[in-house]
Formats: structure tokens, sequence, C-alpha cells
């Protein structure tokens, strides 16, 4: 699964490079593109954890595969109206590598031990990203946009196949007398799960105004040759976050993970110079980003059924990256009308307005153990 994030974590940077230098088109036309890419994964996530549920692993990923190698090798010889035209499709054949992840890990791991499992899932996401757009980049900089594009579409395929080929179970054993039968959508589909995805889109909301004002402020200042340093610094704080997430007994609970990361980056701008003072005072809210990532995964795999598992963890999918689709130009124009210093306010306050909504709605204490009817136990 960490390679078959690596090219998700390059395709946005890739295809935005590619926009504006293959193509001659602007960041404007470039954005437009991947905001239908993330559209569609946003809208595909869900229906194909549905169809995971309902048909298994190995047809989706074959299908999701094949989809996605097509595109990619395509692409560098579409026009940019059909480039922009099969941006959606693309996104939703997209290979749901971190829902499908997370609902494997969900099968093969105790309830008790999923904390330290979803924690370094998370550490490995972090990783990802810390190596696989600068790969892009230096591909994409150095070779001709047609091989890297092609590539990149080999990559995707060649991950799915592996995936299809090791068929890891993304469900606990079914004995016998157990519960086959899908639940109704109103009997998981409850309040509680409603605002722990709405806490998972407001913490996406928060990371990705972050990392914007980060860029912003260090721009600014004319430091922007130390972003990389900066940004490395952020993502091994949450690294760090995360391995202490995972092996305490007893963490914080996912609500106030949340607040904590919200109200921390909301202050950070009082000293956004210079850039080494910055990356300091940005550590302690990063230290809760994995941690926080992490509870809201652990949540949802102890909330929904077996049965629908993988629609639930497409949902919290979907979630996410409506927060990340909102917080860049939320945070963006905040920006564009103050100075960076308020873009990291508008990131904290508006992931805490988003995920508000969700903690007003936890009134019930969380269940202990996995809701019923479970695959992996039965009454005699």
């Amino acid at each position: 699964m960490f390679a078959a994030r690596l090219p998700m974590t390059m395709n946005g940077v890739l295809m935005t490079l590619y926009v504006v230098t293959g193509l001659g088109r602007g960041y404007g036309a470039a954005g437009l593109v991947g905001a239908g890419v993330t559209l569609g994964m946003a809208l595909g996530a869900p229906l194909l954890g549905r169809c995971f549920d309902r048909y298994g692993l190995r047809p989706i990923v074959a299908v999701c595969g094949i989809g996605t190698t097509v595109f990619w090798f395509a692409a560098p010889h579409l026009p940019y109206a059909a480039l922009a035209a099969v941006a959606v499709p693309a996104g939703m054949l997209s290979v749901p590598a971190g829902s499908l992840a997370r609902q494997v890990l969900a099968a093969l791991v105790p309830v008790e031990e999923r904390r330290a499992a979803y924690s370094l899932d998370t550490i490995s996401v972090e990783a990802t990203f810390m190596i696989g757009p600068a790969i892009g980049i230096a591909a994409i900089t150095t070779l001709s946009p047609t091989f890297t594009l092609s590539a990149l579409g080999a990559l995707f395929g060649g991950t799915a196949f592996l995936i299809w080929l090791i068929d890891p179970p993304i469900r606990e054993s079914v004995e016998p007398g157990a519960s086959t039968t899908r639940p109704p959508l109103r009997s998981w589909l409850t309040g509680r799960l409603v605002a722990t995805l709405l806490i998972a889109a407001g913490a996406l909301f928060v990371l990705v105004g972050t990392e914007l004002a980060t860029l912003a402020a260090l721009r600014a200042n004319g430091d922007i040759g130390v972003t990389g340093l900066v940004i490395a610094v952020m993502c091994v704080a949450s690294i760090a976050g995360g391995i202490v997430h995972g092996a305490v007994k007893k963490s914080l609970p996912q609500g106030l993970l949340m607040l904590l990361l919200a109200l921390l980056v909301v202050p950070v701008g009082l000293a956004d110079h210079p850039w080494w003072l910055l990356m300091l005072v940005l550590i302690p809210t990063n230290l809760l980003c994995a941690p926080t990532l992490a509870a809201t995964t652990e949540t949802v795999s102890r909330i929904a059924p077996p049965q629908v598992r993988g629609e639930a963890m497409g949902l919290q999918d979907a979630s996410t990256r409506l927060g990340l689709a909102l917080g860049s130009p939320v945070v963006g124009f905040a920006i564009d009308h103050s100075s960076p210093a308020w873009g990291f306010a508008a990131a904290g306050l508006g992931g805490l307005v988003i995920a508000s909504a969700g903690l007003l709605r936890r009134r019930a204490p969380e269940p202990a153990a996995e809701p019923v009817p479970a695959l992996a136990e039965s009454q005699p």
C-alpha cells in the first residue's frame, strides 16, 4: 500500500506541471483539471467501497487499475479540453489505496491493536508525501512529459496488479451462523459516524490550510529556498506524534485531538519570521496531525459494521478530500485579502467550524467493541 500511494502523491504536481509547461496553459487551467481528478476521487471512493463490500477486492482493483493506467498513458496525447473532460471519471476510477489499506488493516488486526496499526498506516502516508512529489518533480523536469506521465500510468497499473495478485483480506472470516446481510444505510450511517466524518474533513482543512499559509509566509519573507526543510520538519513532527499515539495504551479522544490541532495553528502567524522560528512554532500542531487522522480511522472501523466497512472507509476518504478541496481556496482568499499570518488563523478557525458540527453531534459514548452483526463472531 505504501507503493500504491506513491503515484497518488505524484499525480497532482505532475498534472499541474504538464498542463502549465507541456500545454502552455495557466495555473488556473491546471487547477481545474486537478480539481476534476480530486472531485472524481471523492465521488468514487464510497462507490468503490460499496463495490468492494459486494463483489470483493480483485474485480474492482482490476477495473480501476486498467482504467487509471489507460488514462495516464493517454493523457500526454490529449488536448486540454479532452483532458479536462475525462478528469472526473479518471479520478473515480483511481484505486482507493488509502481506504483499501485501512479496510485490510481492520480485517487483519484485532480491535485492541488497531490504534497502533492505523498510526503506522498514517506514518506511511506521511512518508509517501515526503518522497512522492519530489520524485515526480525530478522526473518531469529531467525527462519528457510523455515518458513521465506514461511511467506514472505504469506505476499505477503495476501496484494495482500487485494488490490483485496478493489479494489481501478486506473482511473478517465468515464463521457458520454469522450474518452476511448488508444492514440498512440508516442503521449504520448514524449521527456519530457523520460526526466522525466531519471531524476528518475539518482536520484536512486545517492541514492543507497550514501548508498553504506556510508557503505564503516563506515567500513573503524571501525564504522560499528553505520550504523543503520546513515541510520535512512538519512531516517528521507528524510521524513522531503518530509513533507516540500508536505506542500508548490510551490516547486522547478524536474530538480533543482535532480541537488541539486547530487551536495550536491559529497563533502561528504571530511568529512567522524568521523562518526557523516559524518552523519551530509549527511543530506542536503537526505533532497532532497523524494522531488525529489515525483516531478518525479507528473510530470509523469500530462504528461501521464489517459488511459495509468498505463504503464507510470510502466515505471517510470523500470527507478528507472535501476538507482538502475547501481548505485551499478559503485560506488562499484570507491570505490574498490580508496576510499569510491570517492564513494560519483561517486554517485553524475554518477547521473548527467544519469539525464543530461533528463535535456537537457526539452525544453517545463510544462503543467499546465491534458493532453487531459482526462477521468474526457468531452466537451459539
